[in-house]
C-alpha cells in the first residue's frame, strides 16, 4: 500500500436535519477523483484507507457514512437507509465539484457518475448470506467465538439472532446496548481474517466504534438492506452498471462475505475481472487482498 498522506481538505457536510457527515480529501488536488466507501455499514474510515491509492495520481475522497466514525450523531439509525446514503454521496460529489469519479469499496453511487469500480468481499444482502454469518454457517468454523456471540442472547430467543440483537442494541438500558454492541462487533472482528488477529478483536472493546458498527449494521440487516431479496444480482440491476470497468477481489476463506456470492455475481456480470485470493479471508488488510486492490487502483489511475 502507498504511504498515507495528510488531507489538504477536511470538512463537515450537513445532509439532513439530523445527520452531518465527516469528509476529507488527500492526495493530488487535480488528480483522478476516487471516493472510498467504507464497510459495515457503520465501520467508518481510517487514515490507512488512503493507502490504497497512489497520492501522486489520485484525489482521494474519504467520508464517514451516516452515524459512523466522525459523522454525527454517532450510531444514529434514524433516516439511515441505502437510499439516504446514495443521496449523501451525490451531495458530496456536488460539493466537491466532481463530474465523475472512481468508486472503491462498493457502488452506493449513481452509475452515470462512476468511472470504475474496485470491489472487495462481495455481499448482496440475500437472506442466505445473512443466515450463514449470523445464524448458522460461520458458527461451525469459529465455535469458541460463536459461543461468545450467542452468550448475550437468552436461549429461547436464539432462533433469530439478528432480531434478538436488534432488541438489545435498541434497549432503553445503556449497559444492555453496550454489551450487545461489543459482542456483535467482536464476532465480526474474530472472523474477518484468515488468521485471527488479537488486535483486530480488541477493537471491538472500543465503546464508540462498537456501538456505531453494531447498531447500524444490524439495522441494515434486519431490514434486509431495504431491497428485494437478491435484487443486486438481478439482470435489470446489473445492466445499470455493466458498462463500468469493474475489478473484484475476493478472499477464498472469507466467511463474512463467502466467495459463493462473488461467484454468483460473476455469472450474471461476466464482464468483471474476478480474482479469488487463495490465502485470505475478508479483511482488506490481508496481504494478498491489499496487494491486488492497489494493483487495481493503479490500473484505473489514468482512466
Amino acid at each position: 500500500m502507498y504511504p498515507s498522506t495528510e488531507p489538504f481538505e477536511v470538512g463537515k457536510l450537513k445532509v439532513s436535519d439530523i445527520h452531518t457527515l465527516y469528509y476529507e480529501v488527500s492526495g493530488k488536488k487535480d488528480g483522478a477523483p476516487v471516493v472510498f466507501l467504507h464497510g459495515g455499514p457503520g465501520g467508518g474510515v481510517d487514515p490507512s484507507d488512503r493507502g490504497f491509492f497512489n497520492p501522486e495520481k489520485y484525489k482521494i475522497i474519504l467520508f464517514d457514512q451516516r452515524g459512523a466514525g466522525k459523522s454525527t450523531p454517532s450510531a444514529c439509525i434514524e433516516e439511515n437507509t441505502n437510499w439516504d446514503l446514495v443521496k449523501d454521496i451525490e451531495k458530496l460529489r456536488e460539493l466537491l465539484k466532481v463530474e465523475k469519479w472512481h468508486v472503491f469499496g462498493g457502488s452506493w453511487s449513481h452509475p452515470d457518475r462512476v468511472k470504475s469500480l474496485v470491489l472487495r468481499g462481495i455481499f448482496t444482502l440475500r437472506k442466505s448470506e445473512l443466515k450463514f454469518f449470523y445464524q448458522e454457517g460461520a458458527s461451525h468454523l469459529f465455535p469458541e467465538a460463536w459461543d461468545e456471540y450467542i452468550a448475550v442472547i437468552p436461549e429461547p430467543e436464539r432462533q433469530d439472532m439478528m432480531l434478538a440483537y436488534h432488541a438489545q442494541l435498541n434497549s432503553a438500558d445503556e449497559e444492555t446496548r453496550l454489551k450487545a454492541a461489543k459482542a456483535w462487533a467482536k464476532w465480526e472482528m474474530w472472523t474477518s481474517k484468515l488468521y485471527v488477529d488479537p488486535a483486530h478483536v480488541a477493537h471491538a472493546d472500543d465503546d464508540v466504534f462498537a456501538t456505531a458498527f453494531a447498531r447500524i449494521e444490524n439495522h441494515y440487516f434486519v431490514n434486509e438492506g431495504f431491497m428485494r431479496d437478491g435484487q443486486l444480482l438481478e439482470s435489470q440491476e446489473i445492466d445499470k452498471i455493466r458498462h463500468i470497468p469493474t475489478i473484484v477481489v475476493q478472499g477464498r476463506y472469507d466467511v463474512v462475505c463467502p466467495a459463493t456470492t462473488a461467484y454468483a455475481l460473476k455469472k450474471v456480470f461476466p464482464e468483471i475481472t474476478l480474482t479469488i485470493v487463495p490465502d485470505a479471508g475478508h479483511s482488506s488488510r490481508e496481504p494478498g487482498i491489499s496487494k491486488l486492490l492497489v494493483e487495481a487502483t493503479d490500473s484505473f489511475a489514468d482512466l
